[in-house]
């Protein structure tokens, strides 16, 4: 059997000693880039993995759990987050938070990271392009979130009814001629399932389907509003709440508030500025509690799967 490395091992073949190889895998910020380089290269090339000991270097906590969200500037996550953050915290957790930026490679290289720390487990929002076969080696010890997936637990949100909800309160105002404001649906959840829960509702009430899809931000909604707004518009329903804030600016330089805008995140700070603005809160706060719990469930010992889907909430 292969002899399992130990600090002073690394410590050896790094050429440093054994407090050096400590401090890099605590991340201290005054270990020299070079050296940190070459400590991390033979970690790698040794496949070293910490002990319970060495985890309790890292803040004095043996209970750590990495978390890999898609934006830090998303309202959206935030609010996932921070429900996750107390109930992690509760449980006597410490969290690791890193961004993924929805890249594959970068999220791969953050799994890795967290692996090769030993944390006790991972929470992931998931992406279209994110490499699930990543969370194999973690052992039921991981959740994403955002996502369905029959690989590992999973928390998703209904991102149909989120839609439906937000076209059932139109139809409630008697208004007809709807347009809408989606994300390209090579995402497919954001994108594709709102898109296609829009035309499927136009279609089910003989609507006239209008629509534009472009990228998750405010500017590019902004731009789309052109191309979707004629005399007879009376509403547009957004995919996010982000996309509603460039729709609303451009209905106010055009001088047609009279259209009605609808998102999707239940953002306060939209409400607040626009009352009028119907904003459909996925659960997104609910969901990160159940997934931290869900985690911790996974870490005491429960191997069983759970997929759950977020019932949306209105504001």
């Amino acid at each position: 059997m292969t002899k399992k490395l130990t600090i002073l091992d690394i410590a050896k073949l790094s050429g440093v000693g054994k407090s050096t190889v400590s401090r890099v895998l605590t991340n201290d910020p005054k270990v020299k880039p070079a050296t940190r380089e070459k400590v991390e290269r033979v970690i790698q090339e040794s496949g070293y993995v910490p002990s319970k000991s060495a985890q309790s270097m890292r803040g004095g906590s043996q209970k750590v759990v990495g978390v890999i969200i898609s934006r830090l500037d998303s309202p959206s996550e935030n609010k996932a987050v921070s429900s996750m953050l107390n109930t992690l915290y509760g449980a006597g957790y410490d969290v690791v938070i890193m961004e993924s930026q929805f890249d594959r490679d970068k999220t791969n290289e953050h799994l890795d990271v967290l692996k090769k720390r030993n944390v006790d487990g991972v929470i992931v929002f998931g992406f279209s392009d994110f490499d699930l076969s990543q969370l194999a080696s973690w052992q039921n010890r991981s959740v994403v979130i955002a996502m369905d997936t029959d690989e590992v637990s999973s928390i998703n949100y209904d991102n149909k009814q989120v839609i439906v909800k937000a076209l059932e309160f139109l139809e409630q105002k008697q208004l007809e001629n709807i347009a809408f404001i989606g994300v390209d649906p090579s995402d497919k959840t954001t994108g594709k399932l709102r898109l296609d829960a829009y035309l499927d509702w136009c279609q089910a009430k003989g609507m006239t389907a209008s629509y534009e899809t472009g990228q998750l931000n405010h500017e590019s909604a902004y731009l789309l509003v052109d191309n979707v707004l004629t005399e007879q518009t009376q509403a547009i329903v957004c995919a996010s709440d982000t996309l509603a804030l460039g729709v609303i600016k451009r209905l106010q330089e055009l001088k047609r508030e009279d259209v009605v805008v609808t998102g999707v995140g239940g953002n306060e700070l939209l409400s607040f500025l626009f009352p009028k603005v119907f904003s459909i809160d996925p659960g997104y706060s609910l969901a990160g509690e159940k997934s931290a719990n869900l985690l911790i469930s996974h870490i005491n010992g429960d191997q069983e799967q759970v997929h759950l889907t977020q019932d949306p909430l209105a504001l």
